[in-house]
């Protein structure tokens, strides 16, 4: 990690973010802990703070869609971000790390019969979570298209 220029609040803003390792977390809930601890720090600083920490490598940077705030996690030295996919619940905005054997195997036939490799710390599906689906109904899911391929549309490519 590079060093750069240390001030009280990157310091503080760091170590909120490393006494959570594996969440997501917005410049504005950076905002109001710092706030609450009784040491406000300007938004336009905590942006350039997390844009300087995303640069040097240690955060990741999470820009889901343009309606909602994009939001950080801290790289521990054992993160493994890279080798699993993230589910973003359409109602709760909820953030889910997976790993799964399934969409590993996706990812795999994808490489192989298509020539394409997926990046899976950008790879977000969305849908909903348990927890919003409880008491409601999910969205129809269509499928409107297909690859053409035999092994994921059946032997004729349909």
């Amino acid at each position: 990690m590079k060093q750069g220029y240390k001030t009280r609040q990157k310091e503080q803003i760091i170590a909120y973010l490393t006494t959570h390792p594996g969440q997501h977390v917005t410049a504005q809930e950076l905002s109001r802990h710092l706030e609450a601890e009784g040491t406000p720090v300007g938004t336009a600083t905590i942006y350039r703070c997390l844009d300087q920490l995303t640069t040097d490598g240690v955060l990741r940077k999470y820009t889901i869609d343009s309606r909602t705030c994009a939001c950080y996690e801290f790289i521990s030295e054992s993160e493994e971000c890279r080798s699993h996919f993230h589910l973003k619940c359409m109602k709760c905005d909820k953030l889910i790390h997976l790993t799964c054997e399934h969409l590993d195997g996706l990812a795999a036939h994808i490489l192989e019969h298509h020539g394409f490799q997926i990046d899976n710390s950008k790879t977000v599906l969305y849908g909903l979570c348990a927890d919003c689906q409880a008491g409601n109904t999910p969205p129809q899911i269509t499928h409107d298209s297909h690859c053409g391929c035999p092994d994921c549309c059946g032997s004729d490519g349909r």
